[in-house]
């Protein structure tokens, strides 16, 4: 099925915690002089216009990014994650929204690599065409193009079958988001199968997997079969605005589930995760959940709120 449309969904909750957490595995990542690639296995459209089309229909950002919008007390990893966003609305009026891709090559370097899977074909156009407007943009500037050259490369295929190609990366440093639709539940079987094989080939990468927290029962057991994948350190954080609403539709909590997180990830996590609940509550139900462990060990730490 290829009728998921992410710009529905810009904007919102779920990609506050999204984004902030990405933000902050590639500052990490980027503390290194030697390159890493980014690999993104959904990439969406890239960029996304909240005044138009199916964002404002919708008006999901209203529940995330507006929120955050106008304050002056942003923890550190969230305002690193609201600034970059007002850098693409110099106007100072929120109108787009970043996805994914816009995020990372705003953060990347110039030595490291960009990796976009898109497969939906008007969302693969809409990605070449916004990281075209990238290009001219940062050419008028006089500033280094995000996507010239070698260093971002868009394909136009299944991420979930992609990925092997390019682990591991050549400088063996890498990030790879896993952000499927989840429109059909086959895709919580195919996000743990990618990862398995994945680790057989980069088991040194860091993944970072999105999810709704949602009733179906794949939902559910997404979280506990990654925490079995063999040997690795984990690290799930989950966001909860408030309670479903009784007809059972639309998307109240998410989560990012980590494998391999760098060590700075938890502590930053348990510091912004209780700003972010404060700030986004739909109601009293709004809490966190922040989970890390080994399956090596079977131990772990939760902590609610």
């Amino acid at each position: 099925m290829l009728s998921y449309r992410h710009a529905f969904h810009a904007g919102n909750h779920a990609d506050v915690l999204k984004h902030v957490v990405l933000i902050q595995l590639l500052r990490y990542l980027g503390q290194k002089d030697t390159p890493y690639m980014y690999i993104d296995t959904h990439s969406g459209a890239g960029v996304y216009a909240l005044d138009t089309g199916y964002a404002d229909k919708s008006r999901e950002y209203e529940t995330g990014i507006a929120r955050l919008w106008d304050r002056k007390d942003l923890p550190q990893p969230v305002a690193e994650y609201v600034d970059l966003i007002k850098d693409m609305n110099p106007s100072g009026k929120m109108r787009y929204y970043p996805g994914s891709p816009y995020c990372a090559d705003k953060v990347a370097r110039e030595q490291d690599r960009i990796r976009l899977f898109e497969l939906h074909p008007s969302d693969g156009k809409l990605l070449e065409d916004n990281f075209r407007k990238l290009e001219a943009h940062a050419a008028a500037q006089g500033q280094r193009s995000g996507a010239r050259g070698k260093r971002v490369i868009i394909n136009k295929d299944d991420g979930f079958t992609g990925l092997k190609a390019l682990l591991p990366p050549p400088s063996r440093r890498g990030l790879v988001l896993v952000d499927p639709p989840y429109e059909v539940k086959d895709d919580y079987r195919k996000v743990k199968d990618m990862l398995a094989d994945a680790l057989t080939r980069f088991p040194t990468g860091t993944y970072a997997v999105w999810y709704p927290v949602l009733q179906r029962m794949e939902s559910r057991e997404l979280p506990g079969k990654l925490k079995r994948l063999q040997g690795k350190d984990w690290l799930n954080v989950t966001l909860s605005i408030g309670e479903p609403s009784p007809d059972g539709f639309g998307l109240h909590s998410s989560g990012m589930f980590v494998i391999n997180p760098p060590w700075t990830l938890e502590p930053m996590l348990r510091e912004m995760m209780p700003f972010l609940v404060k700030a986004l509550a739909r109601d009293e139900h709004a809490r966190f959940t922040l989970e890390s462990g080994a399956p090596v060990t079977g131990m772990g730490s939760t902590r609610r709120a």
